[in-house]
């Protein structure tokens, strides 16, 4: 073994011992197991409507996009689905990334300039941070959703371009960042306010609208707007919705965006169907609600410590990495898949269980699932 391998396996051997080890698990097509721990909020993934569009798409289109957006792979799939987000979110326009972390690092970099101050909040996604470290930019890190911690970093940079970057509903525990207050402390310091609003797109906001436009702010001109297409949608990809200039911007000089293969047709086309769908599951959404309320309640009783969910993201907090672990696996074995969050995923550096609620489960199965977590806890 060569000495950089060598290293490689220190490195792995500490992480077996602080119980960080990762392992993928290949699921079957049409598996039993009861998903708690997928994005797929509303269960639109499998809808009927969703995959009769992806397949239109597939023979029409083939397999994949063939190049980037710029060279062959921005088809009027593409158009048509950026023209519905745009309007869905409240901006002018939109942009279609393969991925919604592309998105996210496109979208800092292109709002961090000369001498520009990127202020990002301690529990952002790892997509945003790796945005900021990438710009060059300064970076200052502000306390979890405190707009009066996020006035005193403001008065203390006088004269300075700068872009507060936060999620809507964040990843980890699920809570809702107060957006409007937020944005009235960015709008009086004249600085730029970029909200990844993957957590709540779908399920908060007027016609599942986002965060954003639950706060009013949709299309408000010092808000940006990014989300991933892989979560309430069902699919893949993201988006950056915003004023054209932006959009120019980015389909000009955004790395992420010009040098990387565009997501395939099909997948677009079974996205726009989702957000069709998307725009009047009011239904689904109430479910959700209601089972976000039953989650807290039966976990709660059972003498658990969770956070408040605001969309469809719980945390339950574990003794440590290893029991989380072992709590995880426990639940798989008996056919209930949860996330299981450790250090670095977690801002703060305790480990949890994040449970995904998700529409397209039974209530039977839901039930069931509910009472294996509280039985295999360690």
């Amino acid at each position: 073994m060569t000495g950089w391998q060598e290293a490689l396996e220190r490195q792995a051997r500490a992480r077996a011992k602080a119980g960080l080890t990762r392992t993928l698990r290949p699921r079957a097509a049409g598996d039993a197991v009861v998903d708690l721990a997928g994005n797929d909020y509303l269960g639109l993934a499998v809808h009927p409507e969703v995959v009769r569009a992806a397949v239109g798409a597939l023979r029409e289109y083939g397999l994949g996009a063939t190049g980037s957006r710029l060279v062959r792979g921005s088809t009027e799939a593409h158009a048509a689905l950026e023209a519905d987000l745009a309007e869905w979110l409240g901006f002018p326009q939109a942009l279609v990334y393969s991925s919604g972390f592309l998105a996210n690092l496109g979208a800092v970099r292109a709002l961090a300039g000369p001498g520009t101050l990127l202020v990002s909040d301690r529990y952002n996604h790892a997509s945003l941070i790796d945005g900021c470290r990438s710009s060059g930019a300064d970076v200052v890190v502000a306390p979890h959703a405190d707009p009066a911690a996020l006035a005193e970093i403001l008065a203390a940079h006088p004269g300075r371009d700068v872009v507060y970057i936060t999620e809507s509903v964040f990843s980890v525990d699920g809570d809702l960042a107060p957006l409007a207050a937020l944005h009235a402390v960015t709008s009086a310091h004249g600085a730029l306010m970029l909200v990844d609003d993957a957590h709540a797109l779908g399920l908060l906001g007027p016609a599942g609208a986002g965060g954003v436009a639950a706060a009013g702010l949709a299309g408000a001109p010092d808000v940006v707007v990014t989300a991933t297409l892989s979560k309430s949608l069902g699919g893949a990809g993201g988006v950056v919705a915003g004023p054209e200039p932006l959009i120019r911007h980015l389909i000009d000089t955004g790395r992420t965006f010009i040098y990387d293969t565009a997501l395939p047709p099909a997948v677009v086309a079974g996205v726009h169907a989702a957000l069709r769908i998307t725009r009047r599951a009011d239904d689904r959404r109430a479910l959700l609600k209601r089972r976000a309320a039953r989650t807290v309640d039966r976990l709660r009783a059972a003498g658990f410590e969770m956070s408040a969910p605001a969309a469809g993201v719980l945390s339950v907090f574990a003794p440590g990495p290893e029991a989380a672990l072992a709590w995880a696996s426990d639940c798989r074995d008996r056919d209930i898949a949860v996330g299981c969050f450790r250090p670095p995923s977690t801002p703060d550096g305790s480990s949890r269980l994040r449970l995904t609620l998700n529409a397209g489960i039974s209530a039977e199965e839901f039930d069931r699932a509910l009472d294996v977590i509280v039985e295999c806890a360690p």
